[in-house]
Formats: C-alpha cells, sequence, structure tokens
C-alpha cells in the first residue's frame, strides 16, 4: 500500500465510519423487535479480508461487538476457504457463539465486498434477534446446561450465493421462532443494511480508488497500535489484581470468581485471568471471542479516544486458562453472557484503579436484568416480552455517576414503557428513580431504578429473569462504598415471593393482574463519603435520593444546615 497524507486519512476514516453509521440506522428503522429498533442492540462494520480485524465500526453499535464480529467474520473467512467459491454477492449467516462470540439471540450476517472482482472487504451486519427457539421465550434461560436449551444453534451458511437467496435457510430460521413475522422483519432489515454498505463502498471507491482507500485501512491500523502504546507509556509500570463474584451459574447455587491480573510494562499490557472458576454448568459462560472483545470494551472505556480498530488490541495480550468458563467451548451454555462480561468489566476496572484511579470509574450497577413475560393472546397468538433494564453508573474522579443508565458494554438504551406497553399486554405500575441505591463516596454513585410490571392479559402469562448482583453489590473505588444489591420479586396469590437463587429464575406463573418487580443496583462510591461535599448531601436528601437518616449515618457531615 502507497502512503496516505493526514487529510486524505482523516477524510476516508469520517467516510467510512459514515458508512457502518448508514448501515446502524438503516437497520434501527427497519427492525421489528424493539431491542433492535428502540434498544439499537445491534452494529455494523467494515473487516479485514484476510485477517477479518476490526476496520471501522459505527458509533451507534454496541462496542461489544467490535470484537466479537471480528471472530464472526474469521469463521465466514476459514468457510469460504474451505469451500473455495467465494463469490460477489455471497451472504453468510449464523447465530452460533461458540464461533462468533455473545449468545444464540444475536444473529451475524456477514457479505463479502468485491472491487473489479477482488475482494476488498467484509461487511458485517449483528442484531439482536426477539426469539430463536430453545426452552426460555426470549432466550435467556437461567436453568440451560447445553446450548440447545438456549435456542436454535446456525453454524455459517450460505443466505445467499452470488446474488440469489436461499429461500431453505429462511424457511428454518422461520420454523424456529415463536415469533417468524418479527424475525423476517429483522432479517430484511440486516440485508438492506448490508445492500446499502455494499452501495457506499462502491461510491467510496469511485471517488478515491482501491489503492487509496487500501492505504487508509492499513493506516488506521498503525494508527490504533501507535495510540495505544503511547496511552500505556504514560503509565506507571507494575502488576495489580482484583477478583468479584457471579451470584451463582443458574443451576448450582455457589458463587464463581472473576480474577484478573493486569500487568503494565512500558508500552505493552497483559490482562490474565488466572484463577478465575472453572466452566460452570449454567448459561454464564462464555467463549473465548467474547472474552477478548470484552477486554477490548474495557480498554476502550478507560481510553475513550481510542478508535474502534483491531490495532487497539495489538499491544494488550490476553491470558485465558483452558478449562475457565471464560473460555467455554460447545456446546457449553453461554446464553447469559452479559452478566459475566459485566463482572470481566468491573475487575479491570477495579485493577486499573490501583494503578491509575484517575482514570476510571467505579463498578456500574452489573446486570442487564434480562427479562422474558410471555404467553398467548386470546386469540391463541403467542408474545414474548423481552427487554433488558438499567442501574446506577459508578461515581468518577469527575462527578456522581449517571442516574438509571444503560449497561456499560453497550449503546443500547431502555425501551420506553410506552413501546413496550403499546406492543405487549402489559402495565408498568412503577418506573422510578431507586431511593438509597447508590454506593456513597465524595462521588457518590448514580442511583438504580423501581420497575413494576403488571399483566393485563387474560390468559396470564409466565416470566423469566435473569440477572446478576443479588449477592455481591457493586464496588466502590478510593474508598468509595458498595451500590445496593439487586432485588427481584413476584406477585402471587398469597402475596410476594422472591427467587431462591437471588437473581434468576424461570416459569413464574402470574395471573392477570399479578406482577413483578426489579429494583436494580446503583452504582459504587468514588472516595470517602467523609469528603463529599455537604451541600451535595443535603441536595441528594432534599431530592429523595438519600434518606435523611442514612445521610447522617453514612456522611457523617452537618447537611441539615444547608439552606437549598
Amino acid at each position: 500500500m502507497s502512503e496516505i497524507d493526514p487529510i486524505t486519512l482523516s477524510v476516508l476514516a469520517g467516510r467510512m465510519e459514515q458508512i457502518a453509521d448508514e448501515m446502524d440506522a438503516t437497520l434501527f428503522r427497519a427492525a421489528f423487535n424493539p431491542i433492535i429498533a428502540e434498544a439499537h442492540d445491534a452494529s455494523h462494520g467494515l473487516y479485514h479480508s484476510v485477517t477479518g480485524d476490526t476496520l471501522v465500526q459505527g458509533k451507534s453499535g454496541l462496542p461489544i461487538f467490535v470484537g466479537v464480529m471480528s471472530f464472526a467474520v474469521k469463521a465466514v473467512i476459514e468457510k469460504a476457504a474451505d469451500e473455495g467459491d467465494l463469490q460477489d454477492g455471497d451472504i453468510f449467516i449464523f447465530n452460533d457463539a461458540h464461533i462468533g462470540g455473545t449468545h444464540l439471540s444475536d444473529m451475524r450476517l456477514v457479505r463479502p465486498f468485491f472491487r473489479d472482482g477482488e475482494l476488498f472487504c467484509y461487511l458485517a451486519s449483528v442484531g439482536h434477534w426477539h426469539d430463536v427457539g430453545g426452552a426460555v421465550p426470549g432466550n435467556y434461560n437461567p436453568a440451560a446446561t447445553e446450548v440447545f436449551q438456549e435456542a436454535f444453534v446456525l453454524p455459517p451458511v450460505r443466505l445467499a450465493r452470488a446474488g440469489v437467496v436461499n429461500q431453505d435457510i429462511i424457511d428454518i430460521l422461520l420454523r424456529n421462532t415463536r415469533l417468524p413475522q418479527s424475525a423476517m422483519g429483522d432479517l430484511n432489515g440486516q440485508l438492506s443494511a448490508l445492500d446499502l454498505g455494499i452501495k457506499r463502498m462502491d461510491e467510496l471507491m469511485e471517488e478515491y480508488g482501491a489503492e487509496t482507500v487500501g492505504s487508509a485501512l492499513d493506516a488506521l491500523g498503525h494508527r490504533a497500535e501507535a495510540l495505544m502504546r503511547s496511552e500505556l507509556k504514560e503509565l506507571p509500570n507494575g502488576c495489580w489484581e482484583a477478583e468479584d463474584y457471579l451470584d451463582n451459574d443458574g443451576i448450582t447455587d455457589e458463587p464463581l470468581a472473576i480474577r484478573v491480573a493486569l500487568q503494565i510494562s512500558d508500552d505493552r499490557m497483559t490482562l490474565d485471568f488466572t484463577g478465575s472458576a472453572d466452566k460452570c454448568a449454567g448459561p454464564v459462560n462464555i467463549a473465548l471471542p467474547t472474552t477478548v472483545a470484552t477486554a477490548y470494551v474495557a480498554i476502550k472505556h478507560i481510553f475513550p479516544e481510542l478508535p474502534a480498530n483491531a490495532g487497539v488490541m495489538r499491544p494488550i495480550d490476553v491470558i485465558v486458562p483452558e478449562g475457565s468458563l471464560l473460555s467455554a467451548e460447545f456446546p457449553s451454555p453461554t446464553g447469559g453472557y452479559t452478566e459475566t462480561i459485566l463482572r470481566m468489566i468491573d475487575v479491570i476496572f477495579s485493577a486499573f484503579a490501583k494503578a491509575a484511579p484517575d482514570r476510571v470509574v467505579a463498578n456500574a450497577y452489573g446486570t442487564i436484568n434480562a427479562l422474558s413475560i410471555a404467553g398467548k393472546r386470546s386469540n391463541g397468538q403467542p408474545w414474548v416480552m423481552f427487554s433488558f433494564y438499567g442501574g446506577g453508573h459508578g461515581g468518577s474522579p469527575e462527578g456522581d455517576g449517571l442516574n438509571h443508565g444503560n449497561a456499560p458494554i453497550s449503546t443500547a438504551t431502555i425501551p420506553p414503557m410506552e413501546i413496550l406497553e403499546a406492543a405487549y399486554p402489559v402495565m408498568f405500575r412503577k418506573w422510578a428513580l431507586r431511593p438509597d441505591s447508590s454506593g456513597a463516596g465524595k462521588h457518590r454513585g448514580g442511583m438504580g431504578a423501581v420497575y413494576e410490571i403488571e399483566v393485563l392479559e387474560e390468559n396470564g402469562a409466565e416470566a423469566f429473569l435473569f440477572g446478576e448482583r443479588g449477592r455481591f453489590a457493586p464496588k466502590g473505588i478510593a474508598d468509595g462504598q458498595d451500590g445496593a444489591l439487586n432485588r427481584f420479586s413476584f406477585e402471587q396469590d398469597h402475596g410476594w415471593d422472591t427467587p431462591p437463587l437471588a437473581s434468576k429464575m424461570r416459569g413464574i406463573k402470574l395471573r392477570q393482574g399479578q406482577g413483578v418487580r426489579l429494583e436494580t443496583p446503583g452504582g459504587g462510591g468514588y472516595g470517602s463519603a467523609s469528603e463529599r461535599a455537604v451541600e451535595n448531601v443535603a441536595r441528594d436528601v432534599a431530592r429523595g435520593l438519600v434518606n435523611a437518616e442514612a445521610a447522617d449515618r453514612v456522611y457523617g457531615v452537618a447537611w441539615r444546615e444547608i439552606s437549598l
């Protein structure tokens, strides 16, 4: 590749990022299910033609998909090499989490981009489908002991060959979902996003030529690596450790350790997860691609100016022992991957806080609380309301944590209650901040939330919860205090019950008029509570975020004398 001047590089980087952004927007507008259309649980990007490495990803896509989609593209590259007949217009589709990372709900489409008959790069789309079979509607099965109990497993196959769609594959997909109309709408949205990406790449090639665009892609990788090395050189050399725990695996009520040793040596970093729990029976295992991608997400949070490019990871070694729940192999269940990667991010942040506390925030709420409520309408049609729910983010060196935010593994948003109530026979009795849920500190954590949902359908419904942080609270850093624990309860004829495993349960029978309640954790605090400004304590009490007795006990300052 020829050298490229900085101005042209900057222009092309923006153009290619815009292509990925447009692909994101196309799917968000076309998708049928709210998890993509409203929550934006999807991503698009450009990937290297030989290595599959991430070249460019859209700003609206989920950060966790930056790394895992690279593994998905690599799987397609291997598949095409074995078959030896890759053609322009081919489209591959699969959801196998052990090959492409994350979980089976995430459907991946990969399409090669050719220029003048030569393979130039790959375009890829991933979106969280509402339901892909399995034992639990919505696919978060907290009691799964193998992937086949979670969802329908599709290996990489050609959805289209030379532009001709294989209807047999579509028929198989639609037969293995409770919501075929939703699946077909999401699939068409992803196909449309890829079509747009191809069109925009053709336009870019016409304007700049393949050699110049290729030089830009090559330069972006080198630039990302150089930026990462520069950031690491500014940090102290040393080794710092941290550990945290998952409540349980949904099968056995025993905690599972996630441990990391963070080592910095000049311009290199090592994240060693030796000592983490072994592979477990339940669905909190994750595949190696997911582990590597999660390390990238944590690094991206700590160094926000770094680009979404595989070059960032070149100076970073990720060590994961064989047999660990962080390197699970097929057919281990992986449906609850979100909970495990959130704990990975927490321990990386906690370890990094010992090296450079000014770079990180305290632990966020640490669970997406994947809740499915499903049943049949009076006309016999099935309905599945699946959503995730927010909580408090950690306090930071700059201020208090965000109240009721989204999980730090993603840029996904929580679907509005109006959308959920319009689409499903439910009513939100409550959607509010949760008082006294944040970790105290010089800068307190953000507040968690309280959601209470009532079933309106006369046939009743079943509820399924896959959460975490019911036993181990989000940690504060730099002497900050922990946030509140996660709490889930459900209504029965005799009153309210809680799950035996604290944060996971399936098959909760609900009659019309009965409901479920989520009380999500707040974020950990940053810095000592004794250093919190007295006017901030008074303001929190006045707003109902902290009660007066807790303010007296935790902060020990004369906040009652402050007039707001």
